[in-house]
């Protein structure tokens, strides 16, 4: 027998476009269904390497996130002692759900490999496009969260804060989730 799911809404914000090169600034993540269940920090930055739109998007600061940001090793920790404590709860298995899940989970994935030694999420993440796409018969250009927010009737909007982006895609996968119903 299967252990129950417990999805889990992560967002991040970084420097630029891909770990490695740059770093993860802002780590925010909500249970699915009890958004209240929520994470969030910020990081020192790797380096101080970035692209000038992701910072200007984020309004995030290298130079103030040097000085007060969590050690990337004390937040993969912190984050996964979250995850792990809200999966036993349920004897769940945590559940990486993500917009655009390929730039989040890139991110997370290689601080949590490079700087926690594993990931609780193992190594599949879902993505919130695709699975819309698929409960709604759309097209893959009708998955902007704009275009998603007027169909589903969505009641927040992101703003670039990784914990808000992160109950606000909790709140967008719901919804999805509910067309299937």
């Amino acid at each position: 027998m299967s252990r129950p799911e417990l999805f889990i809404s992560v967002d991040v914000e970084a420097s630029g476009p891909y770990p490695g090169r740059y770093s993860m600034l802002s780590l925010g993540a909500c249970l699915v269904d009890d958004p209240e269940q929520n994470f969030s920090c910020e990081l020192k930055p790797l380096s101080m390497e970035a692209d000038s739109k992701a910072l200007e998007v984020t309004g995030l600061s290298l130079e103030k996130l040097a000085a007060e940001g969590l050690d990337p090793t004390d937040a993969m920790r912190r984050f996964a002692a979250w995850t792990n404590v809200c999966a036993s709860r349920g004897a769940a298995t945590p559940v990486f759900v993500g917009f655009n899940a390929a730039f989040d989970w890139a991110f997370v994935n290689h601080y949590f490999l490079h700087f926690f030694g594993t990931n609780p999420f193992g190594f599949a993440p879902l993505d919130i496009k695709s699975f819309y796409m698929g409960a709604a018969g759309s097209a893959w250009s009708e998955t902007r969260s704009s275009t998603m927010c007027a169909k589903l009737r969505a009641n927040s909007r992101g703003d670039h804060q990784a914990l808000h982006d992160a109950i606000f895609q909790a709140e967008l996968f719901r919804l999805a989730r509910d067309l299937r119903r």
